[in-house]
């Protein structure tokens, strides 16, 4: 059920600048590629999907990762359009962006 672009597999190019949002540095502004979820603290990948499309985690959107916890960055803020949403940062590993340009 993921929705990983077919471009962003076709196009090598493309594939190199996209990251997973648990990765991402304090401060990143984006926009969101696909999702590619995987199980995560005992949910489903399919469920952990669901809900990040739930809270709109949309392809197109555009996030920003506002804040991280002070001890071990966990877990971050993240605006994504006009939300501020808490996610932990294996849960976010879900969600692919590009930066903003």
């Amino acid at each position: 059920m993921s929705f990983v672009t077919d471009a962003v597999l076709a196009d090598p190019a493309q594939a190199e600048a996209v990251l997973d949002l648990g990765a991402a540095p304090r401060g990143f502004r984006g926009r969101i590629r696909g999702l590619q979820a995987f199980a995560s603290g005992g949910l489903p990948a399919e469920e952990l999907e669901r809900r990040l499309l739930e809270l709109g985690f949309v392809e197109g959107a555009e996030v920003e990762l506002l804040h991280q916890g002070l001890f071990g960055r966990d877990p971050i803020a993240i605006r994504v359009d006009s939300a501020t949403i808490a996610l932990r940062r294996r849960e976010a590993a879900a969600v692919l962006v590009e930066p903003a340009p």
